[in-house]
């Protein structure tokens, strides 16, 4: 049998670093955005071998452990003991690795949910086991309960699925210009001086958007963010700043990425996609994922 699940990438917009000795209470405070793009995950099982194998593959490329440490403990987690035949989960991204569009959380909730679906289980444990080993192996704090939940998100209780509170914006007609240009490692921010700046600043950010929940106040405050904590500065800054000549919100950071995003009304779509064309940048524009991932059998 063979399973797909598809998982938004999600771009966080600012966001607060929760630690915590157990993992499913470990998260983060935060917004962000959810797309029609992101990580497209098939699992195929057949039964029959001596032994139990899973076989792992990003982008059509087979993967070892090292590589894939995440998914691979999902796997290991999910596939029963006493399971003997092949396992082969194909990864598919939409995004870079490294971008700041949760890639290794979509590969890991994607892979969680279509094994679940194949040997019985729940959105809950899928979700939860996908978020435990993001947050054991330092791949993302917040990004999977963000992608479950999908839409324009706002993280109001940090922890992992079943433990954390996701809220969501309300919005109409926007489409999202994503410029990615870099990898930016989540690990070094996060074990970094600049975690007690991000700290400060995402809780006031969060309590101002609380305050005023409307998409176009969460990219003010984004932008905000990532300038006081340094996290935007430079060429990227200047370039933001010549994104927003044509936008009438502000762009801002992906996080963590080096790359940069904005929401986009049908009358801006072409003017950005001009303008990131005459500056030679790597751009999409896609729509905004609604609703949690998609999960079950492929057909063809």
């Amino acid at each position: 049998m063979l399973v797909r699940a598809f998982v938004p990438a999600h771009i966080t917009a600012f966001f607060v670093p929760v630690f915590h000795d157990d993992p499913l209470k470990a998260g983060s405070l935060g917004a962000g955005v959810n797309l029609d793009k992101g990580v497209n995950v098939f699992a195929s099982v057949e039964e029959g071998s001596l032994e139990r194998h899973v076989h792992i593959a990003f982008n059509g490329e087979p993967v070892g452990k090292k590589r894939a440490v995440i998914s691979y403990s999902v796997a290991d987690e999910l596939v029963p003991e006493d399971f003997r035949g092949e396992v082969e989960i194909w990864q598919y991204f939409d995004f870079p690795n490294g971008y700041g569009f949760g890639n290794s959380a979509g590969g890991a909730l994607g892979t969680a949910l279509a094994l679940s679906y194949t040997f019985g289980g729940t959105w809950l444990r899928a979700a939860q086991t996908a978020h435990k080993y993001e947050v054991l192996n330092r791949g993302g704090l917040g990004d999977v309960i963000a992608q479950l939940a999908g839409g324009i998100e706002v993280r109001v209780k940090a922890g992992g699925p079943g433990i954390g509170v996701v809220d969501n914006l309300f919005f109409e007609g926007y489409k999202v210009l994503v410029v990615p240009l870099g990898r930016l490692s989540t690990r070094e921010v996060l074990d970094g001086d600049v975690v007690r700046t991000i700290e400060r600043e995402g809780k006031e950010a969060l309590e101002k958007l609380l305050l005023e929940p409307r998409p176009e106040r969460m990219m003010t405050l984004a932008r905000g963010f990532a300038e006081r904590t340094g996290l935007l500065s430079g060429e990227l800054l200047e370039l933001a700043g010549e994104i927003d000549r044509v936008l009438r919100n502000p762009s801002s950071m992906i996080m963590l990425g080096r790359g940069l995003f904005a929401l986009l009304r049908e009358d801006e779509v072409e003017k950005a996609i001009s303008l990131v064309s005459d500056l030679d940048l790597p751009y999409d524009v896609t729509g905004i994922h609604e609703g949690r991932p998609v999960v079950g059998r492929w057909v063809g």
